[in-house]
């Protein structure tokens, strides 16, 4: 959960993009082959007619809000940020700041249920609002995964080896109103050994972009660098390197 700090904006000049619109309600080959296309093109989409219920979405915005209205001194018993937990304008260990608080929450039932206690004055009710919604929308993400492999004719587990792109973003907040965000982060099990599967490479054509690696090697990488910096590039082969120079 992320909030910007209410405080005055600088007006800055961005590029306004309009972002791709994926319908979730029609035609499955339709829906896959247009989330395909977002991926290669702009590395971000916005889904519409999803299977995560209004209500869920409403309690957890409650819940949210409820938090960050409370005064500091209460919400940092949920700190400080390491990496979990409540964060106030010092983003991670390696200098990055901004306008902004968040609450990091690890996306188990468990840990959810021992953080509960300092988050929340009603600790079952924020455990039931966060669970519920992880629920959801871990199966929103799932089933994205499936159309994505769908889009490109291989099974589920396969990566893309540089075919979608990963796009560097952030969010803009205005001096009118406060504006919170509340991401999933979807991810395999730390020992996961992430690499793309042969029916997305072409000897001597389309080359391994990447060396394999973990999912423990890439968080141990993205902690070690700042929010601008690359993580992929710590794990790129010679052959891209040669092909780039």
């Amino acid at each position: 959960m992320v909030v910007a700090a209410q405080v005055p904006t600088q007006s800055e000049k961005v590029k306004e993009i309009e972002l791709p619109i994926i319908d979730l309600s029609i035609e499955r080959s339709k829906v896959s082959n247009l989330i395909v296309k977002a991926c290669e093109e702009f590395g971000f989409f916005k889904v519409i007619n999803h299977c995560v219920p209004e209500f869920v979405i409403k309690t957890m915005e409650a819940e949210s809000w409820g938090f960050f209205a409370k005064p500091g001194s209460e919400k940092q018993r949920a700190g400080p940020a390491n990496p979990y937990g409540y964060g106030s304008k010092t983003i991670g260990f390696n200098g990055d700041v901004g306008e902004v608080e968040y609450l990091l929450l690890r996306a188990n039932f468990q840990s959810i249920s021992q953080s509960s206690n300092t988050i929340s004055n009603d600790p079952i009710k924020f455990r039931c609002a966060v669970s519920s919604y992880i629920e959801e929308v871990r199966g929103l993400a799932c089933e994205i995964l499936d159309l994505m492999a769908e889009g490109l004719g291989v099974p589920p587990s396969a990566m893309t080896n540089g075919r979608f792109v990963s796009v560097r973003h952030r969010a803009l907040a205005n001096s009118n109103k406060p504006r919170m965000s509340i991401a999933y982060f979807g991810a395999p099990p730390l020992h996961s050994r992430i690499t793309p599967l042969p029916e997305l490479l072409i000897p001597g054509f389309r080359p391994a972009l990447y060396s394999p690696f973990t999912w423990a090697e890439y968080k141990k990488a993205a902690y070690s660098l700042r929010l601008s910096d690359s993580r992929l590039d710590l794990f790129r082969t010679q052959e891209r390197d040669v092909e780039t120079a």
